[in-house]
């Protein structure tokens, strides 16, 4: 038996979880040496009692391990460990990160420049859209958008992030091949192809009270920040948020009509501290490293190369409407003839290239 095949067995031992499992390999060095230690062995190490050290040395018994190892293989999904390059970094940070991921798609390296977007699964349609619409604006600037994949918010994020042909990660709280809610099937498979569907649960497991905080635990420690569109003050998106708090991370909070229940999280979030969030720029803004100078397209001013030989469609015709002088949103709009949500979002990736400045009262210029 390898180190993987051993982390799967453990991580299907009940009650022996990631913090556990961290003492057995400090004390033991490698997995297969816990799956193969004595009940006395196991006694001696930090934090083990008697119910997990039975558990432990009897594991046979209640682990299928061949049976879940065929049900990986046959699935199409794979493990992924803390060993693994391909492992989230900033999860790796986490107090307690998980032992083994199931992956269905594929993680990437760019994937560490990643926000979570959650929300209630009860939602209203203002949480709708702009759930999408901060997806959307995300994800076109290269930013990989998280979440649990539920109702409401969740999905709309995904599906935001999917329209702007961006990544998205979808981290569920129950076993990979379960698709909770059933109606969102379609979407998960758009997502494993586009990104791709986590989870530290075994195959079969349903969710419940107990896995979808621990997903949110996942979903928090992956990511610079946390967006929280729409929420309540008993939702599930709090819970996250309060994880992304703990793990020093930004939580952001998008604000509502004062009269909506579906408002109050959030209200309560920016009153905790939270960053109110009207747009994309104010989740961008702080996280302002992840567009260095070496990452940027030169300025036509830099190179003497104009702008039109670099630039996609829209973001050249918003271009080309500006100058030196001040001039409107709305003029820029009306100017290149785009979808006011496609001429934000041309603005928004050119600001982000240096190319564009935005000035008090949402006036632009270009910016060399």
């Amino acid at each position: 038996m390898d180190s993987r095949e051993a982390l799967v067995a453990l991580n299907l031992i009940d009650n022996v979880g990631p913090v556990r499992v961290r003492q057995l390999l400090e004390h033991f060095g490698e997995a297969p040496a816990i799956l193969g230690a004595s009940r006395q062995q196991l006694l001696q190490v930090r934090g083990i009692g008697e119910e997990t050290a039975e558990a432990i040395a009897s594991w046979e018994k209640s682990v299928a391990l061949s049976a879940e190892l065929k049900r990986i293989a046959e699935f199409g999904c794979r493990i992924i460990t803390q060993g693994d390059s391909e492992y989230p970094e900033l999860l790796r940070q986490i107090y307690d990160p998980p032992v083994v991921l199931y992956v269905r798609g594929e993680l990437l390296t760019k994937d560490k420049n990643s926000v979570a977007m959650v929300g209630s699964r009860m939602t209203t349609h203002y949480g709708i859209e702009i759930a999408r619409k901060l997806a959307y604006q995300l994800a076109y600037l290269g930013v990989t958008v998280v979440n649990g994949g539920a109702r409401g918010i969740d999905s709309a994020a995904h599906q935001g992030a999917l329209s702007a042909k961006g990544r998205t990660l979808a981290v569920l709280g129950t076993g990979i091949n379960i698709c909770w809610p059933a109606e969102n099937k379609q979407l998960f498979d758009r997502i494993s192809e586009n990104g791709a569907l986590i989870t530290q649960f075994p195959f079969n497991r349903p969710g419940d009270k107990q896995s979808f905080p621990i997903r949110n635990r996942i979903v928090a420690g992956m990511t610079l920040g946390t967006v929280v569109v729409e929420a309540n003050l008993t939702s599930g998106a709090l819970i996250t948020a309060n994880f992304a708090n703990e793990y020093g991370r930004q939580v952001f909070a998008v604000p509502g009509r004062i009269d909506s229940p579906r408002s109050k999280g959030c209200h309560e979030l920016i009153k905790q501290g939270a960053k109110l969030c009207e747009g994309a720029e104010d989740i961008l803004s702080e996280f302002e490293y992840l567009f260095p100078p070496s990452n940027r397209p030169a300025s036509p001013a830099e190179t003497g190369v104009l702008a039109a030989l670099e630039l996609p469609v829209n973001e050249q015709s918003v271009y080309d409407t500006l100058s030196r002088e001040p001039i409107s949103i709305d003029d820029v709009i009306r100017r290149s003839g785009l979808p006011s949500s496609a001429a934000s979002v041309a603005l928004l990736s050119l600001e982000m290239k240096r190319l564009v400045r935005q000035l008090p009262g949402k006036l632009f210029v270009r910016d060399h």
